[in-house]
């Protein structure tokens, strides 16, 4: 028998499903994950509570593989990982296409300035102008990053008439390469942010990037707040050399109340909702973990594995 330690959140949807070979261990507390970890071989660990996986990790001396419903993987111990020799699966992708329709939503928003829309109605005053005259059609959107959530959206963009160039770091045909598309910004009308969180990606958007894009160009970021250089942004989008700002991710979260992203008028902060605005995310994430439990029984590679040197 193989122990599973795994969140009891998701039992419901693995219980009457796990195979007879692994001998499941739920935990539904920070200290009960604790108390189970050090006899765990396999682990699902995720936790709302700063620090418990770390801390599970520390203990885990059993543990061959962790699987996360996590996308980034930053805030997990890699160097524990790397040194246990543990295997880490991500949930890459598992909530890409909400996301991606998330990206969608919020260009539509900004381009048909519907956020005055709403205020109008919400005062019933009947305009008699769009205050936004914006379309995609023909726009041209740079994106930064082209994994399961980057590869959807512009997906998503082709039937709008969107002319998409993605960044990769090892480019294809008509991609960009990482030392590429800054000498390019200013071509964009959407700069989309979707790269993983890493040591080498904080403040990927910084003052000089913000200053190379047009000023009529909205920055989106659909990653992790760091990624962008937060004093930089507010004081490009004061000066007006950027047009607007699709927020749904910032620096810290939540964003203080006083902070001044939240008043200006063309910041769209979507408080890292986009990836929980569906139903599927646990359905997802339980089908991925059954599978790649077959997959190690079978001795077969896993799927969605992490590359702790490079941190996704």
């Amino acid at each position: 028998m193989t122990v599973a330690v795994i969140n009891g959140l998701i039992r419901p949807l693995l219980e009457h499903r796990l195979p007879e070979w692994v001998e499941p261990r739920w935990f539904m507390s920070t200290d009960e994950l604790l108390e189970l970890a050090p006899a765990a071989e396999i682990g699902w660990f995720d936790s709302y509570e700063d620090g418990a996986i770390e801390a599970a990790a520390q203990s885990a001396a059993k543990l061959r593989w962790l699987s996360t419903i996590a996308a980034g993987v930053e805030h997990l111990p890699l160097q524990i990982f790397r040194e246990n020799g543990v295997i880490l699966t991500n949930g890459a992708g598992i909530n890409a296409v909400t996301i991606a329709e998330y990206a969608v939503m919020g260009m539509l928003l900004v381009a048909k300035g519907y956020r005055e829309v709403m205020r109008a109605a919400d005062r019933r005053e009947w305009l008699n102008d769009a205050p936004g005259k914006a379309e995609l059609l023909g726009s041209k959107a740079l994106l930064l990053g082209v994994g399961g959530i980057g590869s959807l959206i512009a997906e998503r963009l082709v039937p709008f008439g969107v002319e998409v160039t993605a960044v990769r770091r090892n480019p294809g045909p008509g991609e960009l390469g990482p030392d590429d598309w800054r000498a390019r910004l200013g071509e964009f009308d959407w700069v989309i942010v979707t790269v993983p969180a890493t040591p080498d990606t904080q403040h990927l958007i910084g003052s000089a990037e913000l200053a190379a894009m047009k000023p009529t160009a909205t920055l989106m970021n659909f990653a992790r707040g760091t990624l962008v250089d937060q004093e930089a942004l507010v004081e490009a989008l004061l000066a007006k050399r950027v047009g607007a700002a699709f927020l749904d991710v910032t620096d810290p979260e939540p964003l203080p109340v006083e902070h001044p992203l939240w008043a200006m008028d063309n910041v769209h902060i979507s408080m890292h909702l986009s990836g929980r605005s569906q139903d599927q995310m646990f359905v997802r994430s339980a089908e991925r973990f059954l599978d790649n439990l077959d997959r190690w029984h079978r001795s077969e590679p896993l799927l969605h594995v992490v590359d702790l040197s490079l941190g996704y």
